[in-house]
C-alpha cells in the first residue's frame, strides 16, 4: 500500500490513461497491511526501532569516528546509510572500498545494499534482536578495518 501527496500542478498526465495494476485496489493486499500494522501495534516495534535508532546512531557515530572511509552517517530507527569517501575534505564518492566492504561483510556474515555506488544502506527487520545489531556493527567495524588498511597498502607500492 501506498499513498500520495500533491500539488495538483504536478498532475500533468491527467488525460492519459496509464494503465492500471493487476493487484490495485486488492482486499487481499489490504488485509495484509492491516495486519502488517496489527502486528507493528501488538509487538511494539515502533518503539523499540525509535530505541534500536538511538543504539545505531550512537554505534555508527562511533564507527564513523574510527573509519575516515565514512564520510557521513544519516537515519532514523532501522534505516541508515553510510557514505563511503576518498577523503572528507573533497567527499569524493568511494565506490571502490564500497564495493570491497560489500564483499568483505558478505563473506563475514553482513548482507547490505549499497546505492549511487559509494553508500552503504542498513535496513535490519524491525524484529531484529539487539545482540544481532551488536553483531553487524561488530562486522562493519572489523571489515573497514581490513579496508582500509588494504587501501594504505596499495597506495605505498603505488
Amino acid at each position: 500500500l501506498e499513498a500520495l501527496i500533491t500539488r495538483d500542478c504536478f498532475n500533468q498526465a491527467a488525460a492519459i490513461s496509464l494503465g492500471h495494476y493487476t493487484h490495485e485496489k486488492s482486499p487481499i493486499g489490504c488485509a495484509a497491511a492491516l495486519a502488517t500494522i496489527e502486528t507493528i501495534r501488538e509487538a511494539g516495534l515502533l518503539a523499540k526501532a525509535q530505541e534500536d535508532g538511538r543504539f545505531m546512531a550512537c554505534e555508527l557515530a562511533a564507527l564513523a569516528e574510527r573509519h575516515p572511509l565514512i564520510g557521513q552517517v544519516r537515519g532514523i530507527g532501522l534505516l541508515w546509510a553510510l557514505d563511503l569517501v576518498v577523503d572528507h575534505q573533497s567527499r569524493t564518492r568511494n565506490s571502490r572500498a564500497a564495493e570491497r566492504l560489500l564483499y568483505r561483510c558478505l563473506e563475514l556474515g553482513l548482507s547490505f545494499k549499497v546505492a549511487q555506488g559509494n553508500v552503504i544502506q542498513l535496513s535490519p527487520p524491525l524484529n531484529i534482536a539487539r545482540a544481532d545489531l551488536v553483531r553487524a556493527i561488530t562486522i562493519l567495524d572489523r571489515a573497514l578495518g581490513e579496508i582500509t588498511f588494504l587501501s594504505t597498502q596499495e597506495h605505498h607500492h603505488d
